[in-house]
């Protein structure tokens, strides 16, 4: 299952069933799971852990140095999930000591090809980043998030669950839930009903949460005023909750 040419670090430990390919490096203090597989000429640099089922591509890189000046050496850490899929020069970096010291990625993620995940970030779960899709660092995602192409996030940004960012986009201030954000800087657009309607939601839900969208950006409320207005709407319409629980914790404020 370990290709011969593959560089093993010794204190790697790797489950009985991980695949290798030819001319992968895997570094000290990685620990891989059951199920994973390692394409050829992909690195896995150090003290990184993936869970159950991850397939690191060719040319894939995990667990590299942190791209911040401040960092000189700490020990920190990459923390991946189970069921993700890291496509060709794919990047993730390890984390820094200014922060955590450690990246988390979640489960049943999708990075495609030259998307970028720096230091510090925190990935929820069913997350995609297309082609070229970047992230600052100490930016947070919430659970499916959809990143288009050549779309960007600025560091300790965050982006709530279900939010679309569109290609191109510059995402330069927060993003709430359910929201799509388009343009350079990204501006709130509408809301992802597509991606809701494929994952469930009724249609009364939907309904709620565009007339929560209005209420937030096309009713021309102050945001104290709207944000009255929409924890009376969560009292009777969970879908509204999370909405209403993003936007108070959010410390860089909202696209507008």
């Amino acid at each position: 299952m370990i290709d011969a040419r593959a560089v093993i670090a010794p204190d790697a430990k790797l489950a009985a069933d991980v695949e290798v390919g030819p001319f992968a490096i895997i570094g000290p203090g990685v620990e891989i799971g059951p199920g994973c597989s390692v394409g050829a000429h992909a690195i896995i640099e150090r003290d990184t852990r993936l869970g159950a089922r991850n397939r690191v591509h060719q040319f894939a890189s995990l667990g590299s140095n942190p791209q911040d000046k401040s960092y000189k050496g700490e020990p920190t850490r990459l923390e991946i999930g189970d069921d993700n899929v890291f496509r060709e020069f794919c990047t993730v970096n390890r984390g820094t000591a200014k922060d955590q010291g450690v990246t988390r990625i979640g489960n049943q993620n999708l990075f495609m090809s030259y998307s970028h995940v720096a230091h510090d970030c925190v990935v929820g779960d069913k997350v995609v980043l297309a082609n070229l899709a970047t992230l600052g660092g100490h930016v947070h995602l919430g659970d499916w998030v959809i990143m288009g192409g050549f779309s960007g996030i600025h560091q300790f940004c965050k982006v709530g669950a279900h939010a679309f960012i569109a290609n191109n986009a510059a995402v330069t201030r927060d993003v709430p839930p359910y929201v799509m954000a388009v343009g350079q800087p990204a501006a709130p657009h509408s809301v992802n009903s597509e991606g809701l309607k494929r994952r469930g939601f009724t249609p009364e839900g939907i309904r709620n949460i565009r007339n929560a969208f209005r209420t937030l950006y096309r009713e021309d409320r102050k945001l104290a005023d709207a944000m009255e207005a929409l924890r009376k709407a969560a009292a009777s319409q969970p879908e509204i909750e999370p909405l209403v629980a993003f936007i108070d914790a959010s410390a860089r404020s909202l696209v507008r």
